[in-house]
């Protein structure tokens, strides 16, 4: 603009002077703008020119809608932040540009801890390929856990309690997700094979247990699809999957220790046979008689 100049400010602490940031008009003296080792003292300790208008203001090209926070930080040491991260991270840019060491390192660390805060405890991908679930499973870090719910692949009418049972199983996958994120990879698949509700358990890359909740029933006339809801053993072998965290795979005792019955080929699973049912009973009740409480 025409009568603009460039020109070199010094002058006493107390002498006030007028800023133009961006279009916010600020007033204050050189010795707030020189309190601390930034910028600001450079330009108004006589070392740096500054830009002046016809009308003596100080042109600053840079956003004004902070400069009054930085400016309480420069006068007090300390200085409430923007409420939003947007706003933190616009003052840290000017922080950074004014070179305003303590403050920047006060909007990092808020910043810092809004992300913190905002990081999803829990995640779990939705498998949208075999080739996708391959992937995951050879290249997970901790022990899986997946569940194949695809409830269209029925052939058959369900039974009046599948349905119940259905949401039962997701509803526990939802549970052990949130309780066992830190520790279990959890994924869900729902374009698999043609199971209808099924869980499976990886250890090192490796099915190590599968827990099928749908079976076959006959009635007079036709067929019908059961889902089951075997709550205890898939709890069972949620706890058991634990075993593979370290990168060596578990003792083979360890393992048939913690289970209702021993792993046949490395992989356990299990039918809604009432015989096994009872087998577990049993030997519950032994281990309760030979531990009492």
């Amino acid at each position: 603009m025409s009568g603009d100049q460039k020109t070199l400010i010094k002058g006493n602490p107390s002498q006030y002077v007028k800023l133009n940031i961006g279009g916010c008009l600020h007033y204050t003296t050189i010795g707030t703008l020189c309190k601390q080792d930034t910028m600001l003292r450079a330009m108004f300790s006589g070392r740096l020119e500054v830009l002046t208008d016809s009308e003596g203001w100080i042109l600053i090209d840079r956003c004004g809608t902070h400069f009054g926070t930085i400016l309480n930080f420069l006068r007090d040491g300390s200085v409430a932040l923007p409420e939003t991260t947007k706003g933190i991270a616009e003052l840290l840019a000017e922080s950074k540009y004014y070179c305003i060491e303590e403050l920047i390192e006060a909007c990092e660390k808020v910043l810092a801890k809004k992300e913190r805060e905002s990081e999803p405890i829990c995640r779990v991908p939705l498998i949208t390929s075999q080739k996708e679930e391959q992937y995951l499973i050879s290249t997970a870090t901790k022990p899986v856990v997946k569940l194949l719910i695809n409830r269209h692949n029925n052939k058959y009418s369900y039974t009046n309690t599948s349905d119940d049972n259905l949401l039962k199983n997701i509803e526990l996958f939802d549970k052990l997700s949130l309780r066992f994120s830190g520790r279990v990879f959890f994924i869900k698949d729902v374009i698999g094979s043609s199971e209808i509700c099924c869980w499976s358990f990886y250890g090192n890359g490796k099915k190590v247990a599968e827990v099928c909740c749908t079976s076959i029933v006959y009635a007079t006339d036709k067929k019908h699809t059961k889902v089951e809801f075997p709550e205890a053993r898939i709890f069972e072998e949620t706890l058991n999957i634990l075993l593979y965290e370290n990168k060596n795979a578990p003792d083979q005792e360890l393992m048939q220790a913690t289970s209702l019955r021993g792993a046949v080929g490395g992989i356990s699973s299990y039918t809604s046979d009432e015989e096994e049912e009872r087998t577990g009973l049993a030997r519950l009740r032994s281990n309760k008689q030979n531990n009492p409480t």
